[in-house]
């Protein structure tokens, strides 16, 4: 068997993406990936297959964070008047402090913010409630059904229930648009898969189409369900199923094609919403791959530090200035920021949106405008590439390639306005 610090070297990564993501504190993170190692090391000479040794050496990993927030759980016992202050949330960085969850808390009396946190965060069965608080069963259920019942109606961020969403039929040419400045940025809470326009939440049911620009023919088309709740690593989230589907010359779609079939696992948080794995086939193969797996997702998938995904509460920061076609920001780094409030208008509708730019966040050498509307769901996203992007394989500078097509200058570099994304959403 090869020595223990080779095969642990060869996982180093994996087994510290892992334990990063369930700690928010960095530091907390080393003291678990410290006990992780000398536990490893301790008990190396019980690992029977060094094929097995990733699965292993993970399993101690996701043991220490257990034991990590059991500690937790006993130091955040906290009195019914501190969740007056902070509401504490479990998520995508660990535990973290839920401005929303917070203030909707504020709204309840004493004994609903009581009983929602020991059922919900303490996770005790209502028969320990009971017990704690000296009162029946009967009185436990009574009153977690009002404080539930109270708590929704007062959470200002309405849940996607099934069905309300359903999926349409896409037109075959995307309608003329006009886009016109209406003030400046504000905060909006948007909960999509970076990229897939979907909420990963139980229930949502969306469609959304490619649409080539001078043309403004549709060329690509998804249709998306969430179909249950599934598990990575330990780690929560929800199936979602996705088909693709192309659209011969002629601009009709074959009815009998059962298109590019993509299941991927992904995950909602008070945070961020991003991605756990993708199941594809490439070859005849069933390829699955998940968040560990390095190059191979993040390089497709992963977003943010560690991936920790893409971040739902959308705040202008004042980096990206534009005026017009012309753009500035902070170079030498990827930029994403809510740039304006506009007025879009498709046909006989106009939508109130925020214009959220991506400046090379999404991809090197890619530039994106995404338009959300109340809700926080993408009524348009448009994608601009730099002049020189993927030029060897294209044999021509985009400008070229499509003169007609709108430009922008992003801290003077040119960049060409490629295709267009619609959802149902928009129309």
């Amino acid at each position: 068997m090869e020595d223990f610090e080779t095969m642990l070297n060869r996982e180093r990564i994996s087994v510290e993406r892992y334990v990063r993501f369930r700690l928010q504190s960095r530091a907390d993170a080393d003291d678990v990936l410290q006990e992780t190692w000398i536990a490893a090391y301790r008990n190396y000479d019980k690992l029977k297959s060094p094929e097995a040794f990733r699965a292993w050496v993970l399993s101690i990993a996701r043991r220490k964070c257990a034991d990590y927030f059991r500690r937790r759980s006993v130091q955040l016992e906290i009195p019914i008047d501190a969740l007056k202050e902070d509401c504490l949330v479990y998520g995508v960085r660990g535990v973290t402090v839920g401005s929303v969850v917070e203030e909707t808390l504020e709204k309840l009396g004493d004994q609903e913010r009581q009983i929602l946190y020991l059922y919900f965060w303490k996770e005790l069965p209502q028969a320990e409630i009971a017990k704690r608080l000296h009162i029946p069963v009967g009185t436990v259920k009574s009153r977690l059904f009002y404080a539930k019942e109270h708590f929704r109606k007062a959470y200002p961020i309405p849940p996607t229930k099934k069905g309300d969403l359903s999926m349409k039929q896409l037109p075959d040419y995307l309608p003329e648009y006009s886009i016109r400045v209406t003030g400046g940025p504000a905060e909006i809470l948007c909960e999509e898969l970076m990229g897939w326009f979907t909420v990963p939440r139980i229930g949502e049911k969306l469609s959304w189409a490619m649409y080539d620009q001078p043309s403004r023919k549709r060329t690509y088309s998804y249709q998306i369900e969430v179909v249950g709740k599934a598990s990575v690593h330990g780690i929560e989230g929800v199936e979602i199923h996705a088909v693709g589907r192309g659209v011969d010359p002629t601009g009709c779609s074959d009815p009998s094609d059962p298109g590019e079939q993509t299941s991927f696992i992904a995950q909602l948080t008070d945070t961020h919403s991003r991605f756990l794995a993708v199941s594809r086939n490439a070859n005849g193969v069933h390829v699955l791959t998940t968040f560990l797996d390095g190059e191979d997702f993040t390089m497709n998938w992963g977003f943010g530090e560690d991936n920790v995904g893409a971040e739902t509460h959308l705040v202008p920061k004042g980096e990206i200035v534009r005026s017009g076609d012309q753009i500035r920001c902070p170079a030498g780094r990827a930029v994403l920021d809510v740039v304006d409030r506009c007025a879009l208008t498709f046909g006989d509708k106009t939508y109130d949106v925020l214009r959220v730019m991506d400046i090379e966040d999404y991809e090197t050498g890619v530039v994106s405008e995404q338009y959300l509307n109340a809700e926080g769901r993408t009524v348009l996203w448009r994608r601009f590439n730099r002049d020189d992007w993927q030029q060897g394989r294209w044999g021509k500078p985009w400008h070229e390639l499509l003169p007609e097509n709108e430009r922008l200058w992003v801290n003077g570099k040119l960049y060409v306005h490629w295709y267009d994304c619609i959802t149902d959403h928009s129309l």
